[in-house]
């Protein structure tokens, strides 16, 4: 009955999957900068062992090897004043060792959320974040994933790529190219075959499919696709943290810089319960009366996101964690629908904090690069190729890459700060560290529910017990 949200980039980590998973219920990776977080990680000496472990399952070993060896070091990290090693960004057609990490990466997190139970798991993924699809998805399905799920855009093509995946099949899949005239085509390819250069492949199960979405409308459409529709829906409201769908028709922004959200934009469930097709309820469900009405509206369960992130299995930074919770018990921390703050133009829920790259000293402090890439927007050059920007990158960079002005006020740099919500952030040559920026669903306030005894920090089994009616805050 309850979904644990895919948070974030590393947020929704292994170690919160797996607590979720032993508990009956599905837990969740993130699927986001995967090959980012796992070469940080293996960069800082891999603390306890853990991507080690994982890596010696990976089912090319020579692969995994590689891997190791080139991020691998225990020397350049103590005290944390080191550079991280610059990596490839995601492009159309990624160089071999990119690939590799990706696979791995994806790989190493679902196995470790599977280990030592027989529960099940699943990865997220962002429709809007393209480039690395492909290779992401195979090296989940490397390591069993049981579900994938996927929003921020029309995945429609997704449960054909499972298919196809699970046949150990080359694939491909259609990217969206700003500028791309009629008979333009820009694709993605991932060929398992070349993948693995000659060794013999292994048996890879197909995951079932949960698609994101936030109308009727496109769980109608994406249930009718010819190649196949999803297994069910996680259908998210417009509270729901993280990125929320866009107002229907133009958008208008508020005083408060906030996207105005009207009639037209409240979801109808009873066309999605016709379909026939499981759905779960996401956004403002975070307590058992929440799974209790979800229940009654015809759906299987919910799904939370923001209970889980502030627990103590969650991946993010113990210290940004612990100043998080005080600031909610304090009545402090205020959550805003940001219509400006994502490079990918999708409205962005912030958790406000001051030492956080929600506010505007933060903001105008960090100097704007574009290191890491995932956000970026692949456009047609004037010479016919393939470039790529970003809202978030240096302005000038952008206008001279075709970008409109109106474009660069007020976006931050979500890959880096994200990266940096869970202790990985880049320590800069010019000694600027990466400054986090927190993302939460607008009912923050119930992470109260889930302490007792005058505690400030809580466990995943304490909101699950809180969510199925086993706790006294159940009825809170």
């Amino acid at each position: 009955m309850i979904i644990q949200g895919g948070m974030g980039v590393g947020v929704s980590s292994w170690r919160l999957a797996n607590a979720i998973a032993s508990a009956g219920q599905l837990g969740v990776v993130s699927g986001t900068a995967n090959a980012v977080t796992h070469a940080r990680q293996l960069a800082i000496g891999d603390p306890g062992g853990h991507h080690t472990r994982a890596l010696d399952h990976f089912p090319f070993p020579d692969i995994a090897k590689r891997v190791y060896d080139r991020h691998f070091d225990t020397a350049k990290f103590e005290d944390g004043q080191a550079r991280f090693r610059g990596l490839p960004s995601p492009t159309l057609k990624p160089g071999r060792s990119l690939t590799e990490l990706t696979v791995v990466a994806n790989f190493v997190e679902v196995f470790l959320a599977k280990a030592k139970h027989l529960g099940t798991v699943g990865v997220n993924y962002l429709e809007k974040i393209q480039l690395p699809t492909l290779a992401s998805i195979y090296g989940a399905m490397l390591a069993g994933v049981d579900y994938v799920l996927m929003g921020a855009g029309v995945p429609a093509r997704i449960p054909a790529i499972l298919d196809r995946l699970a046949r150990n099949e080359r694939v491909t899949m259609p990217v969206t190219v700003t500028g791309a005239e009629r008979g333009d085509q820009y694709e993605i390819v991932f060929d398992p075959e070349e993948f693995a250069a000659g060794a013999d492949l292994p048996t890879v199960k197909r995951p079932k499919f949960l698609a994101i979405v936030s109308s009727a409308t496109m769980a109608t459409y994406l249930s009718r696709v010819a190649s196949g529709g999803p297994d069910g829906f996680v259908v998210e409201m417009r509270t729901a943290g993280g990125h929320n769908a866009p107002p229907r028709g133009r958008m208008t922004i508020d005083e408060a810089g906030e996207p105005v959200y009207g009639p037209r934009d409240e979801i109808e469930l009873e066309p999605i319960a016709e379909l026939g097709l499981p759905f779960w309820l996401a956004g403002g469900f975070g307590n058992h009366a929440g799974l209790q009405r979800a229940l009654a509206a015809g759906a299987s369960g919910i799904q939370v996101g923001t209970a889980f992130a502030f627990c103590q299995e969650s991946g993010l930074d113990p210290e940004i964690r612990a100043t998080t919770i005080r600031s909610i018990l304090g009545g402090e921390a205020k959550v805003r629908t940001d219509a400006l703050a994502s490079p990918t133009g999708y409205p962005f829920k912030v958790l406000e904090l001051s030492t956080t790259l929600s506010e505007q000293k933060p903001y105008a402090d960090r100097p704007r690069l574009c290191d890491l890439g995932y956000l970026r927007e692949p456009y047609k050059r004037d010479d016919g190729r393939v470039g790529y920007r970003c809202a978030a990158e240096p302005v000038d960079d952008y206008l001279n890459k075709g970008g409109e002005l109106s474009e660069v006020e007020g976006r931050r740099c979500l890959c880096n700060a994200l990266v940096a919500n869970i202790g990985l952030g880049q320590q800069r040559g010019d000694g600027y560290a990466e400054v986090p920026m927190l993302t939460a669903g607008d009912d923050i306030g119930i992470i109260r529910n889930f302490m007792r005894d005058g505690n400030e920090s809580y466990s995943a089994q304490d909101v699950l017990d809180v969510l199925l009616g086993n706790s006294p805050s159940a009825l809170d």
